[in-house]
């Protein structure tokens, strides 16, 4: 059941979108990094909109297999393998796929009750969640493309700032009417048997998905308005953007979480936002320009590709 709640983390996605963007289909990549980026602001929001307890943080009956900080509902994991699997088992086009992805996506919530972290109405609100993102995005991503075709790339970057803002602004307003929250007494016991006392009212998180979004953005309209990119290529060239591009994820993600504060003073909170825009960005556009810098991929015709 850890393998299965393994499979809807957020962290494996981080690994799976580089890889199909670099390595396989550019343009399924780019569907999985919106879908990703909107599903965590969504999943955020949602967690303190209802602030709703786990399990395991009300009952000493529940024996809890694995700790979380946030609050239950929706249940994240559900939504992410609901909105991700299904977006990439739709890019494939055949039938197996998709079963395969709702298979899979039950699996994944099953195993959430199962550790004892989530009730059944998380599980089936994360998949409610994740089934109408996943529904919206197939239905108005061509049209969207070709509303954002229109634009300069001056105002596609304002678009991404200005979208990755009303979430953080939706969050952060979700956050503050939780202002002095303290966890309840009456669940720490339950919840301190299964590891850390949660810290359920966090923008942190906010700050990750907002400033996620606005790199990954950023970077799709940067790099097409460069033509684009392609994951085409011999399998060893493939092979090594992959690790030449975890390489500089880690510089970004782990190396400047190492430099930047950790607090909760508001320098923190602008350099979380920023250390994500720039693994977002970086994701898109900044490990493909290396690529092309250092042939191991071809840059594309501008006439030739259509990556939004």
């Amino acid at each position: 059941m850890k393998f299965f709640s393994f499979l809807g983390l957020e962290n494996f996605f981080f690994l799976v979108l580089p890889l199909i963007y670099w390595s396989v289909d550019a343009g399924l990549g780019l569907k999985v990094a919106v879908v990703l980026a909107l599903s965590n602001n969504l999943q955020w929001i949602f967690k303190l909109l209802f602030a709703d307890p786990r399990p395991y943080w009300v009952s000493a009956q529940v024996k809890a297999f694995t700790a979380e900080e946030t609050f239950g509902i929706p249940s994240g994991h559900a939504q992410s393998a609901i909105a991700l699997w299904g977006i990439m088992a739709a890019g494939i086009h055949k039938r197996w796929p998709c079963m395969g992805a709702f298979i899979l996506a039950f699996l994944i919530g099953l195993s959430r009750l199962y550790l004892g972290v989530h009730f059944v109405h998380d599980v089936l609100a994360g998949w409610l969640i994740g089934g109408l993102l996943l529904w919206a995005v197939i239905m108005l991503w061509d049209s969207a493309a070709v509303w954002l075709k229109g634009k300069t790339l001056g105002q596609q970057l304002l678009i991404a700032f200005v979208v990755s803002l009303v979430f953080l602004a939706i969050g952060v307003g979700s956050a503050v009417r939780w202002d002095g929250y303290s966890f309840p007494e009456e669940w720490k016991d339950n919840a301190l048997r299964a590891g850390p006392l949660p810290d359920p009212i966090s923008i942190q998180e906010i700050l990750t998905s907002s400033g996620s979004l606005f790199g990954l953005a950023a970077g799709a309209a940067w790099i097409a308005s460069r033509g684009g990119y392609q994951a085409s290529g011999p399998i060893e060239k493939r092979a090594l953007r992959y690790v030449i591009g975890l390489i500089g994820i880690l510089i970004f993600w782990f190396g400047l979480g190492q430099l930047f504060p950790r607090d909760e003073s508001l320098l923190s909170y602008f350099l979380r936002y920023l250390r994500y825009s720039l693994v977002g960005f970086w994701i898109i556009a900044g490990a493909p320009w290396l690529f092309f810098h250092f042939k191991l991929a071809q840059r594309p015709n501008r006439q030739d590709v259509a990556l939004l």
